[in-house]
């Protein structure tokens, strides 16, 4: 509840601390988990004291129990491991420290922790952030390659030593973190953000050797499975071995088996790559060549037709058409010419033998009257009437007589 204090009327710390001890007196027993990180056990003292600390907060409490407790389980629960404890909060008003008070202590067993990771998996699952679309594609040759590992680690020195026998060029930013415990997630979490937030940094790898389920907790906790699954950097997880899933697997944009496998996956090796490209350049240099060998034979076929060869054969033998032709059209007209003045010649002594004027000439004459009438009958004339006679050289006047 609310306490009215103010610069004139302010509490004293015994108060402050009473309250608050009496605040978490109300809270009642409750079931805590987390991974004890220190235990002490004094030999003939009745107390145990252990410290339980939250990884994926970076949160620890004070617990202790009588010895008898801890005995319980004191041969399966060591520094590590991780726990449920049935304690009472508790409130140490002269140093003003909270603590727990355990009354039973229950170890968490590999198939509990599984069956936890599996519904995180779910829920995670459901949020869509293992889908396929979200993965980013890893660069083709990464300039600068970010390395989150154990410090001397043998996962460290696999990746630095065949990344470089591939690519002797490849450089790294290595950040070294506690990759199991209590401070694995906190320290791989920082180190992922710090990486990404670097521009040069092309592709994360985050990896570590093989080990048991609870060695590789840390790399199935939410809060880095989430940082991950924020990067804008492509992220390569490399946790373990062949068998090993951590749930960083499934939201990393590429799943190594094996360090090794990540360096494999994420640096190009430089002689394939020159093999590659040599086979490729000879690939180039075939099909060009078949190329100009068929255009070569396509000329060359065009070259020997006859057209080609002696264009100015057409010509000639057209040439020779057409002077055949024209002599057969002068031949042809010429015989023409020669029948049609042939017949102009007889039509025209024809005409001629029936002309009047060659009757003329032969002793004949023409008599006309006046009116230019030709008679052709004696009753057609009369006495003393005057004709015109027509001979062949001229004409004269006649008179009838009767």
């Amino acid at each position: 509840m609310a306490v009215n204090t103010s610069v004139e009327n302010p509490l004293p710390v015994g108060e402050v601390s009473r309250l608050i001890g009496g605040w978490i007196d109300r809270l009642g027993a409750v079931w805590v988990e987390g991974q004890i990180t220190q235990l002490s056990r004094r030999p003939g003292a009745g107390v145990v004291f252990l410290t339980l600390r939250d990884p994926s907060y970076d949160i620890s409490v004070g617990v202790t129990c009588y010895r008898q407790v801890f005995d319980a389980v004191a041969g399966v629960v060591s520094e590590g491991a991780r726990v449920v404890v049935h304690a009472k909060p508790e409130w140490y008003a002269p140093r003003g420290q909270l603590s727990l008070r355990a009354a039973e202590i229950r170890p968490v067993g590999v198939g509990e922790l599984l069956a936890r990771l599996e519904q995180l998996k779910k829920s995670l699952a459901a949020e869509g952030l293992f889908a396929p679309e979200r993965k980013k594609p890893l660069p083709f040759l990464p300039q600068l390659v970010g390395l989150v590992c154990g410090r001397a680690s043998a996962a460290e020195r696999d990746v630095l030593e065949n990344a470089r026998h591939r690519w002797p060029a490849v450089r790294f930013e290595v950040r070294n973190v506690a990759v199991q415990g209590v401070h694995a997630v906190p320290q791989v979490v920082q180190a992922v953000k710090e990486l990404d937030a670097l521009e040069d940094v092309d592709v994360i790898i985050v990896a570590r050797g093989g080990g048991s389920v609870e060695d590789l907790l840390p790399f199935s906790d939410e809060q880095l499975v989430r940082a991950v699954a924020g990067c804008r950097t492509p992220v390569v997880s490399a946790i373990g071995h062949e068998p090993d899933h951590p749930l960083l697997d499934y939201v990393a944009d590429l799943r190594a088996s094996t360090p090794t496998d990540a360096a494999k996956k994420v640096v190009p090796d430089v002689g394939e790559e020159l093999q590659r490209v040599r086979a490729l350049r000879d690939r180039a240099r075939r099909c060009v060549l078949a190329l100009v060998e068929r255009e070569e034979r396509g000329l060359a076929h065009a070259l020997a037709r006859p057209s080609i060869e002696d264009p100015h054969r057409m010509i000639d033998e057209r040439a020779g058409q057409v002077d055949s032709l024209v002599d057969r059209a002068r031949r042809t007209l010429g015989h023409l010419l020669d029948r049609a003045e042939s017949e102009l010649t007889h039509t025209r002594a024809r005409v001629v033998a029936l002309s009047p004027a060659a009757t003329l000439q032969r002793g004949y004459a023409v008599l006309q009257k006046a009116d230019g009438h030709v008679v052709r009958a004696p009753d057609e004339v009369s006495a003393d009437e005057t004709l015109r006679a027509r001979v062949a050289e001229g004409e004269f006047t006649v008179r009838v007589d009767i």
